[in-house]
């Protein structure tokens, strides 16, 4: 059999590519990286709906100190913005995952490589540079962007296929990471309707008032109320403080690499 890493987040578009990929003759190995914003319990659901997509090995890579110590503290200290708006969460993350995926894939001697990018985002920019610059034997595989197909086709396929998932989500891309969680739908396609709330993945939970001290050593934070963790963690203890509150929501228009 052919042997084949995919690059998967364990929601629909990677969720096809598994299945249809591994019917089509692939020794699929399912493999995520995780850059933050998921706990034991996430990474479980994941590895366990992997299985079900016919994949014959699954493995999850913890990043989170590596993209904190890499990116994160750089655009801190750099307080960096697109746009002087926007803070780079998951632009920045895709490269740290594309690394992280593609040494992975040469170490088990992979010769294909595969990601659930669509043909109108940047991502599929970001994955494809990466695998060619460190691998470029390796041949890149991209079903959702060839047969350009929309996530209801998707959905209708992995239900043909027997598989019972939960798709009631499905039409929103969600990408959830240390610095930031992004979310796309139909309704961010176009600017005349605003997205419903159920599309935020942490809800509105507090409205009382809460004190917050933060503690910074040298640009870095270091603690939160008085307790110290390294600095990856101490953000995603305030993150999990601030998201009950619904702080941090925002609305980001821009063009993309590929011109649109």
């Amino acid at each position: 059999m052919k042997k084949l890493v995919i690059a998967y987040s364990g929601v629909v578009d990677t969720s096809y590519c598994a299945v249809s990929l591994s019917k089509a003759g692939y020794d699929v190995h399912a493999v995520s990286v995780n850059t933050g914003g998921f706990t034991s319990k996430e990474i479980a659901t994941i590895e366990a709906n992997a299985y079900k997509m016919g994949v014959s090995t699954y493995k999850n890579i913890d990043a989170v100190a590596t993209f904190y110590n890499k990116v994160v503290k750089y655009l801190i200290f750099g307080n960096v913005l697109k746009n002087n708006t926007y803070p780079l969460s998951v632009s920045a993350e895709r490269i740290v995952q594309a690394i992280e995926i593609i040494e992975y894939a040469k170490s088990i001697d992979a010769q294909y490589i595969a990601h659930g990018s669509t043909g109108a985002g940047n991502d599929q920019v970001r994955f494809d540079m990466i695998f060619q610059t460190l691998a470029p034997d390796i041949q890149i595989i991209t079903p959702i962007r060839d047969e350009k197909l929309t996530r209801q086709q998707e959905i209708d396929y992995l239900i043909k296929n027997g598989v019972d998932i939960s798709w009631e989500k499905a039409k929103y891309s969600i990408n959830k990471g240390l610095w930031g969680t992004s979310v796309g739908g139909s309704e961010t396609l176009t600017s005349e309707k605003p997205l419903p709330e159920k599309a935020y993945p942490s809800q509105l939970q507090k409205e009382d008032e809460e004190s917050v001290v933060l503690t910074f050593e040298k640009g870095e934070l270091v603690a939160v109320n008085g307790q110290k963790d390294t600095s990856e963690h101490t953000i995603e203890l305030l993150y999990s403080m601030a998201s009950a509150y619904a702080i941090g929501r925002d609305i980001h228009v821009g063009d993309s690499i590929v011109g649109i």
